[in-house]
This record gives structure tokens, C-alpha cells and sequence, in this order.
């Protein structure tokens, strides 16, 4: 009589278990079940909680107050906006105005960041030893009390409009912030800015070109006079056939205060130095530390090829380096950006405090704005991670990584 081979149990129901339970058996999986019992039961206690409470105080849930009128006013607006206009645009009004802060303050934080690492990691003893200074003492003082500083003891500490500081009769500075000439466009605007971004793909591309051709023969191609060419010479032809681009209207004092040109609030000159500087003292240990990361050799061998300190930092450590010091670096534009949200403190008119703030105190929607201010945050957030991602693997790819 023939045997029948004996079938290797079913690894199906273990695997369940495990991935049900975190562990094999059975009493992992019923673990595992009454903690998604527990969550759900604490869940339903915090929807119920908060709709009694939403009864008690007569305030009906739901997103319909977005079209009710806000009734106030925004020091600062990137599109038009007046007290009539319903929460919808003071909700896009707050957002434009933490990422004009935080784009401006990522830019300026990453190019104070990485010269005060070049700084510190320089040659020169006293550049050396002043860098460290302001990472030492930038870092280890809270970012709110930068901002106060920035705001209390600099910019109030300024003279009113009358006594203010004047550049060229042009641009003036004075405790209600920065007054310059505001750009109106014209009808060459158009050919101006075409030919302008003509001009800098032009040298994009022709830096691009001399890049690839020293690393693969070595030959070294100036290519800066023709890139500036350019760059200045396309816009000019544009302006000698079609005209200016744009006419200035240059602010006058009338009164107490400026008429016409752009004003820069105090509370974004604040913000924004505070964030620049708060930022920039932790990225350059992020970059001094990605630096150091790369051989020495590799500085070394640069040298005998006869390129200056700059270029090989530029050409050779750099983009290694990068590797090093892009993830920090991501975590720092995120905490940048939510650092702004304490310019609630000086008044300057973000998503915190004219959405979060002024907005909930008025509806009292206190779920639903909450809730769409945390979606905003993390949307910016996860925005920011996948550029930097995507950065980071275009790095890689070039450097064969």
C-alpha cells in the first residue's frame, strides 16, 4: 500500500496570529482585540463628550461658518482682503502670509547656516572662533524670546515715521516697519520676464555643460562672463525695445505716517530675523558636521590638483557631504515653519492667529478649526519632506549612489 507524504502544516493561521497579535498563540490576538475594543470605546466618549458640548453651548457643527463674514481686519495681506470678506479668505489670507514667512526664513536660515559652518571650520582663528560664538549663543536662547527681542528691542526701539531712516529718500525705516518704492508693471513686464528666465536657463545650462565637462576630462571652462552677459543683457534688450518693465512709486510722508510704496510690517521683520537666525545656528552644526563627515583625503587630493580651498569645498566635499546633511537639515525647514506659529506673540497675522485665533474666539468652531489647522500644518510638512526626498535621490542618482 503506497504512503501519501505528510503535508507540511499551514503556516497561514501563525502568521495571522503574529501579525494580528504582535506575537504567535492566541493570547496576542485577543490582546490585540481588546485594545482596538478600548480605542474605539475611548473614541466614541470624545465624539459624545464634544457634542454635548457643542449643544449645551448652542454652536452647530460643520464647516458653514467659512462663509460668514469676518468683520475684522489683517495688517497684512498678500490678496486683497477687507472686513467684509468671509472666514474662507482670512483662512487663505493666515496661510499665504506662514509660507511667506517660512520660505523667506528657510532661504536666509540655509545661507547664514552654511557660512557660519565655513566659518567655523576656516583657517582664519578670529572667523573661527566668532562663528562658534553665534552658534553657542543663538542655540542655547529660546526662539520666543529671539523674537521679542528682535521686536521689543530693536525694531520699537526705532524712531517714528517723522524721524525715520531714510535711504535715498526712497526707502524708510522706522518703528512701523520698513516703507519701499512699490514696483507697478508696465506693458514690457511681459518681455522682460521672459527674457529674463530665457537668460537664466541659458546659464543653467551652459554651467551645467562646463560641470560635466571638468569631471569628465578635467577641462576647466569659465563660463561666468557669458552666464552674466545674459543675464543682464536679454532683460536690457527687452527694456530698450518694449520699454520699461516697471515704474516705482516711491512713498512720501504725509502726516504721521507714509502714503504709497510697499510697507514691511515690524512683526514679519521680527519674525523673520528671529527665525533666520535661530534656524541657521542649528544647520550649521547640521552642515559643519556633514563636512567633517567626508574624508580628509578628499580635501587633500583636490588640493594637488591645484583648485583653490572654495572650489574644492564647492566641487568635491559638498556634494558628498550632502548626503550627511540633508535629513537634519529636513527636520530643521519643518521646524522653521512650525516656529512660525509663535508669531501669535507679536501679532503678526499667520494661520495660527488670525485662523486659530481671531476666527475661533469669534465662531467658536473650535473642532473644525482646529482640525483644519492641523491638516494644514501636516500637509506643508509632508510637501516639504517629499521635496527634500526627492532632492536627496537626485543627489544619490548623480553620485551613483
Amino acid at each position: 500500500m503506497a504512503i501519501e507524504p505528510r503535508k507540511p502544516p499551514s503556516q497561514l493561521l501563525p502568521r495571522l496570529q503574529r501579525a494580528l497579535g504582535g506575537r504567535a498563540g492566541w493570547s496576542g490576538f485577543v490582546l490585540q482585540l481588546l485594545f482596538v475594543a478600548a480605542l474605539a470605546w475611548i473614541s466614541y466618549e470624545i465624539v459624545a463628550n464634544a457634542r454635548a458640548n457643542l449643544q449645551a453651548q448652542r454652536i452647530t457643527a460643520g464647516f458653514g461658518f467659512l462663509a460668514n463674514n469676518a468683520g475684522f481686519d489683517v495688517s497684512q495681506s498678500l490678496i486683497p482682503y477687507s472686513g467684509s470678506d468671509p472666514y474662507t479668505r482670512v483662512f487663505v489670507v493666515g496661510l499665504l502670509n506662514t509660507l511667506l514667512v517660512s520660505v523667506i526664513g528657510i532661504f536666509f536660515a540655509t545661507l547664514i547656516g552654511f557660512l557660519v559652518a565655513l566659518g567655523r571650520l576656516s583657517p582664519n582663528w578670529l572667523l573661527a572662533r566668532i562663528s562658534g560664538g553665534y552658534v553657542e549663543l543663538i542655540r542655547n536662547l529660546p526662539l520666543l524670546f529671539q523674537i521679542l527681542f528682535w521686536y521689543l528691542a530693536v525694531l520699537a526701539a526705532l524712531p517714528n515715521p517723522r524721524q525715520s531712516i531714510s535711504v535715498f529718500d526712497s526707502f524708510f525705516l522706522s518703528n512701523r516697519g520698513l516703507v519701499i518704492p512699490k514696483p507697478i508693471g508696465e506693458a514690457g513686464f511681459e518681455p522682460f520676464v521672459v527674457a529674463l528666465l530665457v537668460a537664466i536657463v541659458a546659464a543653467i545650462m551652459l554651467w551645467r555643460y562646463a560641470r560635466r565637462q571638468l569631471f569628465q576630462s578635467g577641462k576647466v571652462i569659465k563660463v561666468w562672463p557669458y552666464a552674466l552677459g545674459m543675464v543682464v543683457g536679454l532683460p536690457l534688450l527687452s527694456v530698450l525695445i518694449f520699454g520699461a518693465p516697471v515704474t516705482f512709486e516711491v512713498p512720501v510722508l504725509r502726516g504721521f505716517n507714509f502714503a504709497g510704496g510697499s510697507r514691511l510690517i515690524p512683526e514679519f521683520v521680527a519674525l523673520t530675523l528671529a527665525l533666520s537666525t535661530y534656524t541657521a545656528a542649528f544647520i550649521a552644526e547640521i552642515v559643519r558636521a556633514g563636512i567633517l563627515s567626508v574624508h580628509k583625503g578628499q580635501m587633500e587630493a583636490g588640493s594637488s590638483l591645484g583648485l583653490q580651498r572654495g572650489s574644492v569645498l564647492r566641487l568635491i566635499v559638498i556634494p558628498q557631504a550632502m548626503r550627511v546633511i540633508l535629513p537634519p537639515l529636513t527636520n530643521q525647514y519643518l521646524n522653521l515653519t512650525k516656529n512660525s506659529s509663535l508669531a501669535v506673540a507679536i501679532g503678526y497675522p499667520d494661520l495660527v492667529s488670525v485662523f486659530a485665533g481671531t476666527t475661533l474666539s469669534q465662531t467658536g468652531q473650535a473642532i473644525e478649526i482646529i482640525g483644519i489647522t492641523m491638516g494644514v500644518y501636516l500637509l506643508i510638512s509632508l510637501v516639504t519632506s517629499a521635496i527634500m526626498s526627492f532632492y536627496g535621490w537626485r543627489i544619490s542618482r548623480s553620485m551613483g549612489g
